[in-house]
């Protein structure tokens, strides 16, 4: 590994102090107040790409007061149950709801216990045939979504979306190393630079989306508040 390489990752992680404390609670799948409901919906709605604080945790936030608030939708396995046409009364697009509800019912299916069941599904799933794994045979479901989930289930990991591969294949520039675009290789690089400069691949991953500007702020300082609530 390049010896330049950590100087560089340290002074990107520099700017995000106080990321460690969301992956921990990220890793313990402890998200959204430990609801995996949530978590499931959270992925469900940022599989379709708009912006994450501003679009994504609003309606999450609004789910969660309709639905899971008065225990409606109580676990996965109601959610998987729910009808689509009350749900799109918080969020439109029906392909989320597809991917929420279809997710749901497979992970309800591996166990009572939510957590249990995204944690089991997390840590056996195959990244190599992400593709041909129930959940990630999935219409709507791609290698992003299916990391995420596993990064929420317990999982130390990275999703290869193309602002995290933008900004690690711009640390492998700085440092004279070649960028890296196949999205199996790139996981596998970001996780061996992580743990060669200290850190876990989760913080790196979410580095890359936190160190974004928004407006005339970066995103960590403008959504610290937020964070700690996710």
């Amino acid at each position: 590994m390049n010896s330049g390489l950590k100087k560089i990752v340290d002074s990107y992680m520099q700017k995000v102090a106080g990321i460690e404390e969301h992956c921990t609670r990220c890793l313990k799948t402890e998200r959204w107040g430990s609801s995996v409901v949530l978590m499931v919906v959270d992925a469900s709605f940022m599989s379709i790409g708009l912006n994450y604080f501003t679009a994504v945790v609003p309606k999450v936030d609004e789910f969660c007061r309709k639905f899971t608030g008065d225990g409606k939708i109580k676990n996965l396995k109601c959610l998987s149950e729910a009808d689509i046409n009350e749900l799109r009364t918080v969020w439109k697009n029906k392909r989320s709801w597809n991917v929420a509800k279809d997710i749901a019912a497979h992970l309800s299916s591996i166990d009572d216990n939510d957590k249990i069941s995204l944690r089991k599904w997390a840590f056996g799933a195959d990244l190599k045939n992400w593709n041909k794994e129930p959940i990630g045979n999935i219409t709507g479901v791609g290698i992003n979504t299916f990391q995420y989930l596993r990064m929420m289930g317990g999982v130390d990991t990275v999703m290869p979306d193309k602002i995290v591969k933008r900004v690690i294949n711009e640390i492998l520039e700085k440092a004279g190393d070649a960028p890296v675009n196949d999205d199996l290789e790139f996981v596998k690089k970001t996780e061996e630079i992580a743990l060669k400069c200290g850190y876990k691949p989760i913080e790196l991953c979410w580095m890359t989306w936190m160190v974004q500007p928004e407006g005339k702020m970066m995103r960590m300082k403008k959504y610290s508040g937020i964070l700690s609530k996710i």
